[in-house]
């Protein structure tokens, strides 16, 4: 790796190689030299109007093309092509190089961190290339569309877009031409992600080209073996992370994520100390902190080549809460050492990357935003970087914006955010440190909160300004929506329709006449490339139920961009609608490959894969369902009713505890049914082995379900026949069946019309009968006489009541003689009357 570009992806040379790179630059590479000062210094306006980037566009190219990105893109492979004796390849290689860096990063000053740029596209580019856009605007609208991708849209109001068409014109499509420099793919994979975030949907082209990049840049062996370069490798695994996450790649995401951790030996977790949050607050309560330490106290070398900290001053004010209750921040005992390690720009950025990533693989919970507060108050307890401060304070907006305690604050605290853009107190030097770690949002993306934030709090007047200033039609569409202003909506949209028509106007109007015209006019306007204009046709014959039309809008949609999560899942359901389970299982498993967190796509995927008989395959995605939504009371049941019809008889107790906890009085007789028939029966389970343990978990089972469900006779039954129905040889499972045969028996007697049809009295008498041999049993076993006099005794009280019920109800009047379909069970009562009677006389006669 040359000197030229570790010193350009660091930001400034060392100490040691400061005085040794001007001098070979100097001596070797004047003109690519300079350029690389004036990136060093933050003024990026004045390399596209060096004479090295001039001599660029004033080279002849072979032809002259119509589009500005294909002529542009002649002219540097011309310039490179071009052999001169003065200047050699490598140093045009370079100077291009730069020029493709300098583009992208006065792309992401104009964009991002600010301040404002100047420069307009006619300083630094030949008039010959721009005659065909005299007209205002024209210029603007056609480099937008070149940035168009898989049928997505660049944001409309994006300033300057021709820098970032530039830096794509050299950094990705002339990348084949610059081997000379061997961190290319790092710089094409922030363009990469640059672009991607201007866009609506997912790129599955800037995707390919993402991972392509990702994979050069690993096979530079020194970046990542050199111990001078650790901060690199550190940078370089947190911009992967944030590349994946863009992407849905969460478990690709978290790898690079722990890469960082590793090589900065930092130790990271959630821990509890005695702290106050209140002015009121007299007792140390255990408060939730994030506590970081280094392993084994190790201090990485080179810390002298890790970025500056910016001064206190020059970064955005963190606004106090100012609650006459909630205290700022929280008051730790004495006891408490809350001793932080002082930590330098990588480790902070890597604690600021756990924390996305753990925000990003964990429910929206309230525990949740608090675990995340805790990360975000420790990094704002070190203010040393600008990414960072921003990220930080923008990610505790969010998590206030539901306290009422908090909201004013992160109102106030959004408002300085978005206005921190226009504000030249901080140099651009100072916010492009660590900018490309940290994923700081565009600058309308902040103002789009702030403008979400004041609607939330019923300030829509002033939500409608920001939102139509953005030119971010959708919002105010929605904000005209809530109000009930349905006609001011549509007047709004035809107005800016007059003024300009693009697919996306056209398809917004769609969304509020609900009129299919306004999507097929959105579909040829677009040349048939707007992924929008048929996800939007596709949702509105979802909403009325044609779902055969729908499908073929989606597949038109996915076809141009799959990485349209929500499409897929709308798709899904709609091939669910149909009963086309093969499709509605290849729509949801390309859903949950977009995102592994989505409890409801696995979910409805296992409901394909049942509906397939691919039972195995059902239950796994269930489990990944669970993993994604613990709360989810349907997916349990689902996992539940899976687990029973397949033996993994284990999991469905554990899912009945589950649901158990969700619903309070929750029952399932039939499942119950099937877990006492394995376990009693010895059923092999899904893996053909025999349920060991399996009774001992169905008595603990049954022990909570009767504590809730105390009325219901079948499950005293099963639960009997957890304790061999009485038959066992264990004196106390003969007393627990009596106990739970006996209470099954009161819950049959006291429900209703039990004694109308002579089948359900013929039920009860079985169970009676049974009842009075386990009582006969039990009373054996009893070594107090009186005890076991009693049990007889309540035996044959329920026998003889019982008897006399079936010949008032069931006897033939003539004859006096109970129907035949009961003379057997009452001939065994009355056998059994006389037994109990018999044993209870030898019980008296003994004492």
């Amino acid at each position: 790796m040359r000197a030229l570009e570790r010193v350009l992806l660091r930001g400034f040379p060392s100490a040691a190689e400061s005085p040794r790179w001007k001098q070979n630059e100097a001596a070797s590479a004047a003109e690519s030299g300079s350029l690389l000062q004036l990136l060093l210094e933050g003024n990026y306006e004045a390399i596209l109007l060096s004479e090295a980037v001039q001599n660029i566009f004033t080279v002849p190219a072979a032809a002259k093309e119509e589009k500005l990105d294909s002529c542009l893109e002649k002219q540097i492979q011309a310039y490179l092509d071009y052999s001169s004796l003065d200047v050699d390849n490598v140093e045009r290689q370079s100077v291009v190089f730069l020029l493709g860096v300098g583009s992208l990063q006065l792309f992401v000053q104009s964009n991002w961190t600010g301040p404002p740029v100047e420069l307009q596209t006619q300083d630094f580019l030949p008039p010959e290339l721009l005659h065909q856009y005299t007209k205002p605007g024209v210029l603007s609208a056609a480099v937008l569309n070149m940035l168009v991708l898989d049928g997505e849209s660049v944001y409309s109001l994006t300033s300057h877009a021709v820098l970032l068409m530039l830096a794509r014109a050299v950094l990705v499509n002339s990348r084949h031409k610059l081997e000379a420099v061997q961190t290319l793919p790092w710089w094409t994979l922030r363009c990469v992600n640059i672009h991607q975030q201007l866009l609506e949907e997912r790129s599955p082209e800037l995707f390919a080209v993402a991972q392509a990049c990702i994979q050069q840049v690993l096979e530079i062996e020194a970046l990542f073996t050199d111990d001078e370069c650790w901060h690199l490798a550190v940078q370089f695994h947190l911009e992967c992370a944030y590349t994946f996450l863009n992407f849905y790649e969460y478990k690709k995401a978290k790898q690079h994520f722990l890469a960082a951790k590793d090589i900065t030996k930092l130790q990271i977790e959630l821990t509890g100390a005695l702290g106050k949050r209140t002015r009121f607050q007299e007792k140390y309560v255990a408060q939730l902190i994030l506590d970081v330490q280094r392993k084994d106290g190790i201090l990485l070398p080179y810390r002298e080549l890790s970025p500056a900290p910016t001064p206190l001053e020059n970064l955005i004010q963190n606004y106090a809460l100012n609650d006459d209750t909630v205290l700022n921040e929280i008051k730790f005992a004495e006891s408490h050492p809350n001793q932080m390690p002082d930590l330098c720009a990588e480790e902070l950025a890597t604690i600021l990357g756990i924390c996305i990533d753990f925000q990003k693989n964990n429910p929206v919970h309230k525990l949740t935003e608090e675990e995340l507060l805790a990360f975000t108050s420790y990094l704002l307890s070190q203010p040393k970087f600008w990414a960072i401060q921003t990220s930080a304070l923008l990610l505790r907006t969010k998590l206030e914006r539901g306290s009422i305690r908090r909201v004013e604050r992160a109102v106030k605290q959004t408002q300085a955010l978005a206005d921190q853009f226009e504000d030249n107190k901080t140099s651009v030097c100072e916010r492009m440190k660590l900018f490309y770690s940290c994923q700081v949002p565009p600058r309308w993306a902040i103002q789009r909160q702030l403008a979400s934030l004041l609607f939330d709090l019923g300030c829509t007047s002033s939500a409608l300004q920001i939102f139509e200033k953005l030119e971010m039609w959708e919002d105010v569409v929605i904000c005209y929506e809530r109000a009930g202003q349905h006609g001011k909506a549509e007047e709004i949209l035809r107005q800016e329709i007059e003024k300009k028509e693009t697919p996306g106007l056209y398809c917004l109007l769609g969304d509020v006449l609900r009129d299919h015209f306004y999507y097929d006019k959105a579909w040829e306007l677009s040349k048939h490339r707007s992924a929008r204009a048929q996800r939007s046709k596709g949702l509105l014959h979802l909403r009325n139920s044609s779902f055969k039309e729908c499908i073929e809008c989606f597949e038109r949609a996915v076809q141009i961009n799959p990485m349209q999560l929500g499409v897929w899942f709308s798709l899904g359901c709609a091939y669910l609608a149909l009963e086309d389970y093969e499709g509605a299982a290849r729509a949801f498993q390309r859903c949950v490959m977009l995102e592994p967190d989505n409890a409801e796509a696995w979910n409805n995927l296992s409901t394909a894969y049942i509906r397939l008989k691919q039972k195995i395959k059902a239950f796994r995605t269930l489990q990944e369902a669970l993993k994604c939504n613990y709360e989810h009371w349907q997916i349990w049941e689902n996992y539940i009713l899976t687990s029973t019809d397949i033996g993994e008889f284990s999991e469905a107790i554990k899912a009945y505890h589950r649901l158990m906890d969700l619903q309070e009085k929750y029952k399932d007789i039939q499942v119950l049914k099937i877990l006492v028939k394995a376990a009693m029966d010895g059923v092999a389970d899904r893996n053909g082995e025999t349920t060991t343990g399996l009774k001992a978990k169905l008595q603990a089972l049954f022990g909570r379900v009767t504590s809730r469900v105390t009325s219901d006779g079948e499950i005293w039954k099963l639960y009997a026949r957890l304790y061999d129905n009485g038959q066992s040889d264990n004196y106390e499972d003969v007393e627990k069946a009596l106990q739970y045969l006996t209470k099954a028996y009161k819950c049959e007697i006291q429900s209703r019309d039990w004694d109308k049809n002579i089948l359900s009295f013929k039920e009860v008498a079985k169970d009676a009968i049974e009842l009075a041999h386990v009582a006969i049993r039990c009373s054996k076993t009893k070594s107090n006489h009186q005890e076991a006099l009693q049990i007889l005794s309540s035996a044959r009280l329920n026998l003889r009541s019982l008897t006399a019920k079936a010949k008032q109800l069931f006897a033939d009047v003539t004859n006096v003689e109970v129907s035949g379909n009961l003379a057997e069970e009452v001939t065994a009562m009355e056998n059994l009357l006389d037994e109990l009677q018999e044993c209870s006389n030898q019980l008296r006669n003994q004492t």
